[in-house]
């Protein structure tokens, strides 16, 4: 019987191995190796007396098994002539099969994996270049942005490989596009999603029919989109070429663009479009919506007292066309008494949020037609409006359980009376935004538009809006915003779930008329605030715990004398859940100046 030499086996590997590796990977049987895992020979008829290396976790000697498993520095011994072909396999997602050795797949997987998005099912099989898993990559990778992206794939042909299908994979996409990016890189990176859902773009640079073309092309089942312009990035897209690249997305849900100021007019025409945001609107001379699945729609116009855009003709098209609508937020300075009875004559039934921001001619008589034609309102945003107390008073008549959130920012004529008596009447009031409404008119906060000047100038001869007082009690009340309340010298607040407070630039504001019952208080936004001011919102948050009896229980002395604490450790008695006594000493309230 011949022994064969191991030091000379470690080294080259019997010419017979070879012949039997290369049968076995044409045949691709689904058993184990028949080579022995530390010298390569044979195993039948073969006693290796080679002991395994500290290091052969990390680096096999064998060549097949670093194909498929780790594939470690060039100082290795040089691989035979068949195993580029396991190497491919094993960093190509591309020939995955179910000839992997040892693994027994489903039916059902088996179906599954002649597609490519799922062929992530068999990742954890394979080690890349790094010794990383496949699925430990992937999940790496899917997290960088995707100009790291693009760089990670020229690392290797593993890495690319994974790039490369995560790119076909992706479904969300965010974009930043600086000023220095053309078109064309845009145009490259949508083309490696042929399955994106989802885009949002981040445009520093200008926004032109050239990319909203591309954005067609390479995108046919486009769900979503937004766009955003920043810096003096202008989008240029016109009414005719925004209505054709809807009309062409039969899959389109989604639709937010910011910039808009080149639309001159459109016609929308879509069955799949349920939300449509359009911002920076100027001058329209026309705006159809055929559209009946729409359930949102965001129209902000541009604050240009000249613009002579009709809203009326326009609420009229909502009414006929968009039946299904829920909420519905316009913000003009054109916004009158004459669009809100347009729009309570449309008798939208499922309208749920209202917002008309900035209608300066919105008086208590429309709140009144608001309140009769939409009784179940749970969002009634009317900041900027002319109404007062009055039509508050109407508000909490008409929706006392219903609404949730009450924006009245920038009326001067409500007084804390009207606040108060709103948070009194309605129950399920879970926001509440009064910013700029108890103002002095005697200061000036430069905090405030150019725009509202008009509208505060007119309520300076109101002296009875100096020097106010609001107490308010209320058992879900969230978030509270009294931002720019100049005319506010005393608060009292008793809230249990507010844990956001806006005092920004309540400047006459006394800490001696101060009192915050809030303990669940997050955050208080004190900006622009008196230094005493914010010294009495952090004494009273720190303090607020501390009043709290203490949970520790109390005994009698022996003599019965003095009661005293004791730990828990030392009673009989069961002390309070860890997690509830923790959850109280970690809670915290920030005051925030700056």
């Amino acid at each position: 019987m011949q022994h064969c030499n191991p030091n000379s086996a470690a080294v080259s590997p019997a010419p017979h191995s070879t012949v039997a590796s290369s049968s076995d990977a044409k045949r691709g049987k689904k058993r184990g190796n028949y080579n022995c895992s530390r010298c390569g020979q044979p195993k039948k008829g073969h006693n290796c007396n080679i002991k395994t290396p500290t290091s052969a976790t990390i680096t096999p000697a064998d060549p097949s098994l670093t194909a498929v498993s780790v594939i470690s520095a060039p100082t290795l011994l040089p691989l035979p002539r068949q195993a580029p072909s396991h190497l491919r396999r094993a960093l190509s997602f591309d020939d995955f099969d179910d000839r992997t050795g040892g693994i027994d797949i489903d039916p059902a997987e088996r179906d599954e994996m002649d597609d490519e998005d799922s062929a992530m099912d068999l990742l954890d099989l394979d080690m890349d270049s790094c010794g990383l898993p496949a699925s430990l990559m992937w999940e790496i990778l899917r997290r960088l942005p995707p100009a790291e992206l693009l760089s990670a794939a020229k690392v290797c042909k593993g890495w690319r490989d994974t790039a490369r299908r995560l790119w076909k994979a992706a479904e969300e996409l965010k974009v930043r596009v600086p000023a220095s990016v053309h078109v064309g890189f845009v145009a490259s990176m949508l083309q490696k999603c042929p399955g994106i859902l989802r885009l949002s773009l981040r445009m520093e640079s200008d926004f032109d029919s050239t990319m909203l073309a591309c954005i067609a092309f390479s995108c046919p089942n486009l769900e979503h989109m937004e766009v955003s312009t920043f810096d003096n990035a202008l989008n240029r897209i016109n009414g005719d070429e925004l209505g054709r690249f809807v009309a062409d997305k039969k899959s389109l849900k989604s639709l937010k663009m910011e910039g808009c100021s080149n639309l001159g007019g459109f016609v929308l025409c879509s069955s799949s479009l349920c939300t449509l945001w359009l911002s920076d609107l100027y001058c329209l001379s026309k705006m159809v919506f055929n559209c009946p699945q729409l359930r949102e729609i965001s129209l902000e116009f541009s604050r240009q007292e000249n613009d002579g855009t009709d809203l009326t003709t326009m609420i009229d098209g909502l009414g006929r066309s968009c039946l299904r609508l829920q909420n519905v937020h316009i913000a003009s300075m054109q916004l009158s008494h004459a669009v809100v009875l347009a729009l309570s004559a449309a008798q939208l039934r499922n309208l749920r949020m209202l917002s008309l921001v900035l209608g300066s001619e919105i008086t208590d008589a429309s709140v009144a037609a608001i309140a009769s034609s939409y009784p179940n309102l749970e969002l009634l945003d009317l900041s900027g409006s002319g109404i007062s107390d009055s039509g508050i008073g109407m508000i909490c008549n008409a929706f006392p359980e219903t609404l949730s959130r009450l924006l009245i920012a920038l009326c001067p004529n409500v007084t804390s009376s009207g606040i108060q008596f709103a948070t009194a009447q309605l129950p399920l009031l879970e926001l509440m935004d009064c910013g700029m409404t108890i103002c002095d008119p005697n200061s000036q906060d430069p905090s405030t538009d150019k725009n509202n000047c008009k509208s505060h100038k007119t309520s300076g001869s109101n002296l009875h809006l100096v020097n106010q007082k609001l107490i308010i009690k209320h058992g879900r009340l969230r978030k509270l915003s009294l931002w720019g309340c100049s005319g506010l010298d005393a608060l009292y607040l008793n809230c249990p779930q507010l844990s956001d407070l806006n005092l920004n630039s309540c400047r006459n504001l006394h800490p001696e008329r101060l009192l915050l019952q809030c303990l669940a208080l997050e955050n208080v936004h004190a900006s622009g605030c008196q230094d005493t001011l914010i010294g009495a919102i952090q004494s009273q948050v720190c303090n607020a715990f501390t009043s709290m009896d203490n949970p520790s229980p109390s005994k009698h002395l022996p003599d019965g004398s003095k009661r005293v604490r004791v730990p828990h450790l030392l009673s009989g008695e069961f002390p309070e859940p860890e997690k509830k006594r923790r959850r109280i000493e970690m809670r915290h309230c920030n005051v925030l100046v700056d």
